[in-house]
């Protein structure tokens, strides 16, 4: 065979194996045309996958926020549990306080949906929406548990506080008493001073009294006795009876 007859061969191949390829996916442009037109028939779901997929059994339950409800909370749950608060359109179940924080577990019935809010002196600080009730508890407890947390320091504090200020009017009304022993001690300090001046005065008082009281015995006995000398005398050269 000659260059010439070898050369025309292998262009037929070619031309052989590029129409089988052309072939076939010209076959798969048609079959797939023909599923996209089954599914979008109505009534029919062979076509369309399950994306459902359930939890490995024995698998913990977990009240970890999947991102999508970190979104939610994050960008306007808490406006729109605010809103439908106003309207009445919620129901409290249940509601948890620790200190200045609450955790509250609240349903829309028209919708079966559940908020879950986590709030500090009654302004909301995370709101969770779901429609799985079971979630909607667990992660209620887990709000719960983290307000008992939250408010530790803030309990602790307000104890801290009474004590303080109990220990600081006790304080007060020790110092009270305290003032007014010692303003009555310094009466009786001032009293009993008073009362030794004029008991020292009084004694000095008597004894010049006794020392009075001797003289005038003394001069009342002089004084007798000249009495008597004088009536001796006058009564001298008389008969006695």
């Amino acid at each position: 065979m000659d260059q010439k007859s070898k050369l025309r061969d292998i262009a037929l191949a070619a031309c052989i194996v590029l129409g089988a390829v052309q072939g076939a996916n010209a076959q798969a442009m048609q079959n797939s045309g023909a599923s996209t037109a089954v599914a979008s028939q109505p009534g029919t779901t062979a076509a369309l996958p399950d994306t459902s997929q359930a939890a490995p059994a024995g698998q913990a339950e977990t009240t970890a926020l999947t991102p999508d409800e970190s979104r939610q909370s994050a960008t306007g749950n808490v406006a729109e549990l605010q809103q439908m608060i106003h309207g009445s359109d919620v129901s409290e179940l249940r509601t948890t306080y620790n200190g200045s924080y609450g955790a509250s577990l609240l349903f829309y019935g028209k919708e079966m949906t559940y908020y879950v809010a986590l709030f500090q002196q009654k302004n909301f600080w995370r709101v969770i929406k779901t429609q799985d009730a079971t979630r909607a508890e667990l992660i209620y407890k887990d709000f719960s548990r983290q307000t008992l947390q939250l408010s530790d320091v803030e309990v602790r504090r307000t104890q801290l506080e009474a004590q303080k200020a109990f220990t600081q009017r006790m304080l007060a009304l020790s110092q009270d008493r305290a003032s007014r022993l010692q303003a009555d001690l310094d009466i009786a300090r001032q009293q009993q001073s008073i009362v030794d001046s004029e008991q020292q005065q009084k004694r000095a008082e008597a004894t010049a009294l006794v020392q009075q009281k001797v003289a005038a015995q003394d001069q009342l006995r002089a004084s007798q006795r000249q009495v008597r000398a004088l009536q001796r005398q006058l009564e001298s050269g008389l008969p006695l009876h």
